[in-house]
């Protein structure tokens, strides 16, 4: 049962891009709370005064390298009686943002927390990438190490739902270029960028088709990708993850290891995988 004579906890959507798309309630609650821990302190202050609100509570900072050192104060103001804000850049705090952690622990006290929904760059880059969408799953920041990024998408080779990740727009050919290796050229997939702000735009194609554009340009701005599901003709063959088998002793594994992660991952015979490489050497 939740204390009833604490505050609260609330998690706040805001803004991917365009302030219009923040809520009423954000609105109040930017107003009215008493502290508010916001990952970027100067970008709070900017969606304030795009939305012409003027905060009276105490702000501070709650990024990752501070999350833990904020903790037992911000639980602290709760059990008080006040009402604890966080938010985070863009979207909703506690996916792929600070937030999951400071909930986790107001809820093993039985802390009042709550919600206000809002923005989501996942949920609008499925709509927006024309994919079948009406099963997801949502995979963070692709891994920015080659090695493990290569490991990372085997494990999707026969994911049949769709699959949204975040991406660097540094690191987004290189990614996908992973991804074609271990995936295929031919798996449908779309890349959103800068989504609700001025320069939106969304690229939609095959994995090789995307590869070629960012290849091409000089990606900027804020990266979702949606890979289509695997459909079930495209479980992989033991003759189609030698690629990525190699790659990843290119990268320094061992084969035995490399062959061990991918066939595990695709759910092929690890003897079958190793002859296989063994003959394509």
């Amino acid at each position: 049962m939740e204390r009833t004579n604490a505050g609260r906890l609330v998690l706040a959507a805001t803004p991917l891009g365009d302030a219009r798309d923040a809520s009423a309630r954000l609105r109040e609650t930017l107003a009215t709370a008493d502290v508010i821990a916001a990952e970027d302190t100067r970008r709070l202050r900017h969606l304030a005064s795009a939305l012409d609100v003027t905060v009276t509570g105490k702000v501070i900072s709650h990024y990752d390298a501070v999350e833990a050192a904020r903790m037992p104060g911000l639980l602290d103001a709760v059990r008080s009686g006040s009402t604890v804000l966080v938010v985070s850049d863009a979207g909703m705090p506690a996916v792929s943002d600070p937030g999951y952690r400071l909930v986790a622990a107001a809820a093993a006290e039985d802390l009042p927390v709550t919600c206000l929904p809002g923005p989501s760059a996942v949920t609008t880059a499925l709509v927006l990438s024309g994919l079948p969408c009406d099963r997801f799953c949502f995979e963070g920041f692709a891994p920015r190490k080659g090695g493990e990024r290569r490991a990372w998408l085997g494990t999707l080779l026969t994911e049949s739902r769709a699959v949204v990740f975040f991406e660097s727009p540094r690191r987004l050919a290189d990614t996908l270029a992973d991804a074609v290796t271990v995936l295929g050229g031919e798996r449908p997939a779309a890349v959103c960028r800068e989504l609700t702000k001025t320069y939106e735009e969304v690229k939609r194609g095959t994995l090789a088709s995307l590869l070629e554009w960012a290849g091409s340009v000089e990606v900027r701005g804020e990266i979702t990708v949606v890979l289509a599901g695997a459909a079930p003709s495209e479980a992989p063959t033991v003759e189609s993850l030698v690629g990525a088998v190699q790659e990843r002793v290119a990268d320094g594994e061992r084969l035995k290891d490399a062959v061990s992660a991918v066939a595990t991952a695709a759910g092929v015979p690890k003897r079958d995988l190793y002859n296989a490489t063994l003959t394509a050497t």
